[in-house]
């Protein structure tokens, strides 16, 4: 240990972590341990008619089955997608590459307008989709939409290293042996991607559950339909309403606590399994 920091980059342990500590109490911890006070501060029945409350559960239906089935869309199109760009060579690879971060730099208001204007009955989607009965914006196959927009990258962006890690002779070895190629990418392929597709479907489900700015604009906003749980949230803050605000917003901390969670127990066990192999 005293060899390692004395070969460090960053010199002094001591000063180096204090202010690590401070920085992360500052920004992270002590916003959240308000929130935990001010959520569990109040009584049992306040608290349980926030959270129980028949608006608030429509709002948690809509916003967890929502965000589940555009997590796994884009687990889906993600898997696609991140082999393409992975195993093959095309022109304007480095573009596509490059548009699939979009979702990270736009401003998910900017996403949601885009989005709306896209799939509105006049919109370039939207007209094509009014003929067959669909209605995309104002409903929670909007929702669906934009949170696929928004969780595609992490989908992506977690299965790329693990498909460059991926030797390409295991593939040709299960096609020397005779195995078709559904057979190929259940038995070989699937096995190999799967701490990968799991940990990125469980971030981008992590990042849905917390979307607001891009959902807004599609959704309408019509409570016990198409209000999702963050919106919830702004409509209590401004009706004063801070206890209750306070209660739903505490339920979805925990939730996202506990996916993030399952996210690093996920990484630990790919790392174990990467040992076994080795």
């Amino acid at each position: 240990m005293q060899r390692l920091r004395e070969h460090s980059v960053i010199p002094g342990f001591g000063l180096t972590l204090g202010y690590t500590v401070s920085y992360l109490s500052l920004i992270v911890l002590i916003p959240l341990a308000a929130l935990v006070a001010k959520g569990t501060g109040q009584p049992w029945a306040a608290f349980s008619a926030a959270v129980f409350d028949p608006r608030t559960l429509a709002a948690w239906r809509l916003t967890f089955g929502t965000a589940f089935l555009a997590s796994l869309v884009d687990a889906a199109f993600g898997l696609v997608i991140a082999w393409t760009l992975v195993r093959y060579e095309f022109p304007g690879r480095r573009i596509v590459d490059a548009l699939v971060d979009v979702p990270f730099a736009l401003p998910t208001a900017v996403s949601g307008i885009a989005l709306t204007a896209i799939y509105a009955q006049n919109g370039w989607v939207g007209r094509w989709l009014q003929p067959l009965g669909i209605q995309a914006v104002f409903s929670p196959l909007g929702i669906v939409i934009a949170l696929m927009f928004i969780g595609l990258p992490f989908i992506v962006r977690s299965l790329q290293p693990s498909i460059e890690d991926l030797d390409p002779a295991t593939e040709s070895a299960a096609a020397l042996l005779g195995a078709p190629r559904l057979t190929a990418l259940r038995r070989v392929i699937l096995p190999a991607l799967q701490p990968a597709l799991v940990a990125g479907f469980v971030t981008a489900f992590a990042r849905c559950l917390g979307e607001y700015g891009s959902v807004i604009f599609i959704s309408g906003n019509m409570p016990m339909k198409t209000e999702i749980a963050s919106l919830l949230i702004v409509t209590k803050l401004e009706q004063y309403d801070y206890p209750g605000a306070s209660a739903i917003a505490l339920l979805m901390l925990v939730s996202s606590f506990l996916l993030l969670l399952t996210v690093n127990l996920l990484q630990w066990w790919s790392t174990l399994r990467q040992k076994a192999r080795e």
